[in-house]
């Protein structure tokens, strides 16, 4: 399997107690559901007779066709892909049930009776029906087999299923929790859930909940408006989560016949389930006992069904598309960083110097600063910026870091470092014509031996400027811009960096400093440890030596979130980036990144205190422990492969 399970919610134009006109609208969604190469499907609650028949339910007629329906459907379902789980009520040893029927390739695998029913309200479902508790019996004959009778996990060899039905999600202790704890990756809901006003909303709070808390994929299906409108409506709603996130989910208020269909990854699933150690100690700690696993004969050894195609893939995980919850995201971070360095200098006292080079960086650890300073009551002079020209430092950066301090009104040093650089290489015996490494870590080093003295002479600590994609990649000078008494940046990644400047500007936090920022947003991406070109412009751009940081974003939130291996990464981000980056190109820097991210250790392993503000980061104390010198050989070798 590639990780990818293709799933859908299939509310069909449901007829009351037609069950032949229903068999049929069933079988025209598995048509379609099979050609849409749909590994799993969900029909909604009693979907072969419709939820609302009532006293109908006790007629011998309705039953007997009801069984027949199924039949039918097993039958048709020999030369169709993919597994359909369908709604029906199911006449055992005198009671009734409310189940769902488990069917693939022509086989009943299993019929899972409803575990609690609603009898309240509008609800009075155990005047027909009895519990999944209110019988002993674990199998049942169907059509001359003996099927499994009561909650199960399915294994599809390839994916992990199990099923619950409307009412069973309500509860304090779902059957879903323990099929999850049992193994289910993905948990289907057969519902026929009342439409009522602000339900909606309730019900994805509810869905996200659960498949939150189980890391697990659930899709929920509930009948469409082609129910009995006697006394309640019924809105045909579909949702379908991944691990607390929606996929997808129908679009109108009240609909009918119609096939939600979305990929989901299971990969990410498996990922945190295996990281999350609680996970494993609730299964363990656990009161009642686990569910038995049934055997689906659905996928062949190592067959792929999907790849994924209706997945979407964000070109910026870090980075919300939508632009207002971009702009909230950004300042709830911006929030964050300002706390963390508020903590630290209302323990320690004294003022925060900055390194301000022009550069996006930079400039978000002053704002950061700053805003410490106004929420401290402090006077903004007690942040103090130096910039530090040398070889590389261009009119616009320059000018740019001096309008910056200028008008946020703190501390402002310039202090020249030419002088101090060339000294120092005659010292050291190196020809300041070679523009090699050595002549850009002097400046670098320098640069901080300024910061750390400055700091000691007005009674300070320097703020680290250095972001997340730095880090991963090594693009930092070890005891240079890699050092600070605090990193304010440390977990926020390169491509989040402009949008949180843009934030700030936007919001008008430092109004007078509105136009800087947005100049400093445009400017291109560079250290300046190199001179610039005649016409006084950047020659030296980060992204041409190592890399685009769009795609060093999307490799480091798959490698840290969820352990990808690099085959998958570069699968992705093929279809992430098409039209944009060649599959040449990608592979390019993809091995660059695994090779930085290996050899660069080292400097991560020693980082000063950062605040971390996502899903991710790199602080040796916090998310990621690595030794310094492990082997990138296994991660190279499959790149090459590629």
């Amino acid at each position: 399997m590639n990780d990818f399970v293709r799933v859908a919610s299939a509310v069909i134009k449901t007829t009351v107690a037609d069950t032949t006109k229903n068999t049929e609208e069933h079988i025209k969604m598995m048509e379609k559901s099979s050609k849409e190469n749909v590994d799993i499907t969900v029909f909604p609650e009693l979907s072969i007779t419709g939820y609302t028949c009532q006293d109908l339910f006790f007629q011998k007629e309705l039953l007997d066709k009801t069984y027949s329906s199924l039949i039918e459907i097993k039958k048709k379902s020999e030369k169709l892909k993919g597994i359909f789980v369908v709604g029906a009520p199911i006449k055992h040893k005198n009671q009734l049930f409310n189940c769902a029927v488990v069917i693939s390739k022509g086989t009943v695998y299993g019929i899972v009776p409803k575990t609690y029913l609603p009898n309240y309200n509008e609800f009075y479902e155990k005047r027909w029906f009895s519990t999944s508790m209110d019988t002993e019996d674990s199998f049942i004959n169907f059509d001359g087999e003996e099927v499994p009778f009561s909650q199960n996990v399915f294994d599809a060899k390839g994916f992990t299923f199990g099923v619950e039905i409307c009412e069973d999600l309500w509860t304090p202790i779902p059957p879903s929790t323990v099929l999850s704890m049992s193994g289910a990756e993905i948990i289907l809901n057969l519902s026929a859930s009342n439409a009522l006003i602000g339900k909606r909303d309730y019900v994805n709070s509810m869905v996200k909940q659960n498949s939150g808390s189980n890391i697990a994929t659930y899709v929920y299906c509930s009948a469409g408006s082609g129910e009995s409108t006697q006394d309640l409506i019924y809105s045909g709603h579909s949702i379908i989560c991944e691990n607390g996130v929606i996929l997808k989910e129908n679009k109108e208020i009240i609909e009918n016949n119609y096939l939600l269909i979305t990929d989901t990854d299971l990969g990410k699933i498996r990922f945190d389930r295996l990281k999350n150690k609680s996970y494993k100690d609730c299964i363990t700690n656990n009161m009642f006992s686990t569910f038995d696993t049934v055997n689906v004969d659905y996928l062949s050894d190592n067959e792929i069904v999907t790849k994924g195609e209706m997945y979407y893939i964000d070109r910026t995980p870090f980075v919300p598309s939508n632009n207002s919850k971009k702009l909230e995201r950004c300042l709830e971070i911006f929030s964050m960083q300002v706390e963390g360095l508020r903590k630290r200098i209302s323990v320690i006292g004294g003022k925060m110097v900055v390194g301000v080079s022009g550069g996006l960086d930079s400039t978000l650890a002053l704002l950061v600063c700053g805003e410490v300073c106004r929420r401290m009551g402090k006077p903004m002079t007690d942040v103090v910026g130096v910039t530090m020209p040398c070889f590389g430092t261009t009119d616009r950066t320059y000018n740019n870091s001096l309008d910056l301090m200028r008008t946020l009104g703190i501390t402002t040093m310039e202090i020249p470092i030419a002088d101090s650089c060339r000294q120092h290489m005659k010292d050291i015996g190196h020809n300041e014509e070679v523009h090699d490494i050595t002549y850009e870590n002097v400046q670098a080093r320098e640069r901080t031996q300024v910061l750390m003295d400055v700091a000691n002479k007005v009674g300070g600590i320097v703020v680290g400027t250095g972001d997340l994609s730095e880090l991963a990649l090594g693009w930092c000078t070890y005891n240079a811009d890699h050092m600070s008494m605090y990193g304010v940046n440390a977990s926020i990644p390169k491509t989040l960096i402009k949008w949180m400047i843009d934030a700030v500007a936007k919001n008008n936090i430092f109004n007078d400093s509105t136009a800087t920022l947005e100049d400093i947003i445009d400017t291109p991406i560079s250290p300046e440890l190199l001179p610039p070109t005649k016409d006084g412009k950047i020659a030296q751009k980060t992204e041409e030596k190592v890399g685009p940081y769009l795609l060093h974003d999307f490799f480091l939130y798959y490698v840290l979130r969820f352990g990808f291996r690099p085959k998958k990464i570069y699968s992705l981000a093929v279809t992430a980036f098409d039209g944009e980056f060649n599959k040449d190109t990608i592979k390019k820097w993809l091995k660059t990144f695994y090779h930085r991210f290996f050899t660069q250790q080292f400097k991560r392993s020693c980082l000063p205190d950062c605040v971390k503000v996502g899903s991710v980061c790199l602080s040796p104390r916090g998310d990621w422990r690595m030794p310094t010198d492990s082997s990138a050989k296994l991660w190279l070798d499959e790149v090459e492969s590629l």
